[in-house]
C-alpha cells in the first residue's frame, strides 16, 4: 500500500475522529465556559493524554514499531517472522504493563505534589486544586487503558492495517460526549448550576472510554491474527535494547507534548479560563495537524524502516520527499485559512451558554498564534521517522532539549507582557526552530535532501495560498452578520467561507503546477502498470 492511501486511510479516520472531538469541545464550551471547573477538568485531560502522547505513542511507538516490524522480516518472514515477532510483542507487552501499573499508581498517590507543580496557581480559588486533584485521580488509569491500546495500534500499524488505532479515538469523543450529556442532565437534576458535577461526569467518562478503546484494539488484533498474552516478564535482549532506545525517544518525539507541560504551567499562571480557551484554540489547530501529520507520521515511520532495512536509500529518499510535499500542499493553505478566519471559527462554533464574546475574541488571537506553526508542527512528524526508521534516538533528544530551552525562555519574556497569546506565539517559534534543525541534520547526515524540483513545486503552493487568502481576507469581514446568528446562519456562514477558499485555492494550485499531477493519476488508478516517480 502506498503512502498516499495509507495517510487517506489514517487521515480519513482522524478526520471523523477529530470531528466528533470538536463537537464534544463546542458542547463542553457551552457546558462549562472558562471558569474555575472548566480549568480543572482541562489539567486532569492534559496529565494521562500528555503521558500517553510522550511515552506511549511518542516513545513507545516510534521504537517498537521498527523494531516490530524487523522481526516480522527476519528469517526470510513467514511463520518465522511471525514467531519472532509474536515473541518479541509477548515479552515487550508482560514488561510494558507492569511498569504502567506501577507507574499510574505512583502518580495517583502523588497527584498533590503533580498538581501543585503543574497548576499551583489554582490554590488561589477556593475549591479548584482540591477539585483539580480529585478529578486527576479519577482519569489518570486512562494512561495505562490507552498506552496498551498504542502498543496493539503499533502491531497492526507495522502489519499495514492502519484502520483501527485511527479509529480509537473516535470512541473516545463518542463516549465523552455522552458524559456531558450525563452530567448536563445531573446537574440540572442535583446540583442547580454546580460546574463540579459536569467536571466529574468527564472524569469519569474519560475512565470509560479507556476501557472501550482497549476493547476494541483487542478484538482488531484479534481479527487480524495476532494474539497476544500476559505473561511472566523477561528481560529478552530485545526487550532490553528497546528500553534503551525509549529513553532518549521519549525526549525526542516528545518535544510538543512536553511543550504542553510547560504552556500549562504558564497558562495557569494567568487569568481564569486562560488554560481553557488555549486548550480549545488549540483544537481549531489540531483539526488539520491531527488529520495531516499523525496520519503522515503513523504512516512513513514503518515504510521508512522497510526500505532501510532491504538497503534502498533512494526510495527512502522518495518517500520522505512526498511526504513533505504532501504535508506544505495541505498545511499552508490551512495554517493561511485558519489564521484569516479565526475569529469567524471562534464565533460561530463557541459563543453559546457559558462562553462569552470576550471569550471567543481572545480565543481567536491565540490560534492565530498557535496555527502561525502549523506547517512546522506537521514537518515535525516527516522529519522525526529519518532519524527513528535508523534507531537513531539521540539526534532528536539534544534537539528537542535545545528547542524546550527555547521555548521556556521565551514564555518567561512574553507571558507577563502578552499573556495567552504569547505564550502560543512561542510555541510556534519554538517548533519552528526544532523542524529547522532537524532537516539540518538529515541534510548533512545524506539522510533526506530538499531538490530544486521540491523548492519549485512548494513555491507554487504559496502563490495558491496567497490567492486563497486575499479571497478569504475580503470575505470574511462580509459574513460577519451570520456568525453569530442562529445554527443554520452559522452553518451557512461557516459553508461559504470554506467552500470560497477550496474554489480558489485547488483550481489555482493545479494551474500552476502546485499539485502533483501524476499523483493525482496514479490516485485514479486503482492499480497502476507501473510506478510513477515522484521524485522532486
Amino acid at each position: 500500500m502506498s503512502l498516499v492511501r495509507n495517510v487517506g486511510t489514517i487521515g480519513g479516520l482522524t478526520a471523523v475522529s477529530r470531528v466528533f472531538g470538536f463537537a464534544r469541545d463546542m458542547l463542553l464550551a457551552r457546558a462549562l465556559g472558562a471558569g474555575a471547573a472548566a480549568d480543572a477538568w482541562q489539567v486532569a485531560f492534559i496529565l494521562p493524554n500528555t503521558f500517553r502522547r510522550l511515552f506511549a505513542e511518542g516513545a513507545f511507538s516510534v521504537a517498537f514499531v521498527p523494531m516490530y516490524a524487523r522481526a516480522l522480516g527476519s528469517e526470510g518472514g513467514g511463520a518465522a517472522g511471525e514467531e519472532a515477532a509474536h515473541r518479541f510483542a509477548n515479552d515487550v507487552l508482560a514488561v510494558f504493563i507492569w511498569v504502567l501499573l506501577g507507574f499510574s499508581a505512583l502518580a495517583m498517590l502523588a497527584m498533590p505534589l503533580l498538581i501543585g507543580l503543574l497548576a499551583g496557581e489554582f490554590a488561589n480559588v477556593p475549591g479548584k486544586f482540591e477539585l483539580a486533584v480529585s478529578l486527576s485521580r479519577i482519569t489518570f488509569p486512562y494512561l495505562m487503558l490507552v498506552s496498551l491500546v498504542a502498543m496493539l495500534s503499533g502491531v497492526l500499524n507495522a502489519r499495514s492495517r492502519f484502520a483501527p488505532g485511527a479509529f480509537v479515538p473516535v470512541l473516545l469523543n463518542l463516549t465523552l460526549i455522552a458524559a456531558i450529556g450525563v452530567g448536563y442532565w445531573l446537574r440540572a437534576q442535583w446540583a442547580g448550576d454546580d460546574d463540579r458535577i459536569m467536571a466529574n461526569a468527564l472524569a469519569w467518562g474519560l475512565f470509560a472510554a479507556g476501557f472501550a478503546q482497549l476493547g476494541y484494539m483487542v478484538w482488531a488484533t484479534r481479527k487480524a491474527g495476532v494474539r497476544l498474552e500476559v505473561r511472566r516478564p523477561r528481560f529478552s535482549p530485545e526487550v532490553k535494547r528497546l528500553s534503551l532506545l525509549i529513553l532518549p525517544a521519549t525526549f525526542g518525539a516528545g518535544i510538543y507534548q512536553i511543550s504542553q507541560f510547560v504552556d500549562t504551567f504558564f497558562a495557569t499562571s494567568l487569568p481564569q479560563g486562560s488554560l481553557t480557551l488555549l486548550k480549545f484554540a488549540d483544537r481549531l489547530n489540531q483539526m488539520p495537524l491531527g488529520i495531516i501529520g499523525i496520519a503522515l507520521g503513523t504512516a512513513i515511520l514503518p515504510m521508512l524502516a522497510r526500505h532501510l532495512q532491504s538497503g534502498d536509500h533512494a526510495e527512502a529518499q522518495r518517500l520522505q520527499a512526498n511526504a513533505v510535499e504532501m504535508a506544505l500542499l495541505l498545511t499552508l493553505p490551512a495554517a493561511t485559512a485558519l489564521a484569516i478566519c479565526a475569529p469567524a471559527f471562534t464565533e460561530a462554533f463557541f459563543r453559546a451558554g457559558k462562553m462569552t464574546a470576550a471569550d471567543t475574541a481572545l480565543m481567536a488571537q491565540i490560534t492565530m498564534a498557535l496555527v502561525a506553526g502549523l506547517p512546522a508542527y506537521v514537518l515535525v512528524k516527516v522529519f522525526q521517522p529519518g532519524f527513528f526508521s535508523r534507531e537513531d534516538t539521540r539526534t532528536p533528544v539534544w534537539i528537542a532539549a535545545g528547542a524546550l530551552l527555547v521555548n521556556i525562555a521565551l514564555n518567561f519574556y512574553v507571558v507577563p507582557r502578552y499573556g495567552i497569546v504569547g505564550l502560543a506565539s512561542a510555541t510556534a517559534i519554538t517548533a519552528t526552530l526544532n523542524v529547522l534543525t532537524l532537516y539540518t541534520f538529515l541534510q548533512l547526515r545524506g539522510w533526506f535532501h530538499w531538490t530544486a524540483k521540491l523548492t519549485g513545486r512548494v513555491l507554487r503552493q504559496l502563490v495558491a495560498t496567497g490567492a486563497m487568502g486575499a479571497a478569504l481576507y475580503w470575505l470574511t469581514p462580509a459574513l460577519s452578520a451570520y456568525y453569530g446568528g442562529s445554527a443554520w446562519e452559522r452553518a451557512l456562514a461557516l459553508s461559504a467561507l470554506v467552500a470560497a477558499g477550496m474554489a480558489v485555492f485547488f483550481p489555482v494550485a493545479w494551474l500552476i503546477g502546485a499539485i502533483d499531477k501524476d499523483l493525482v493519476a496514479q490516485l485514479r488508478r486503482k492499480r497502476p502498470a507501473k510506478p510513477v516517480n515522484l521524485a522532486p
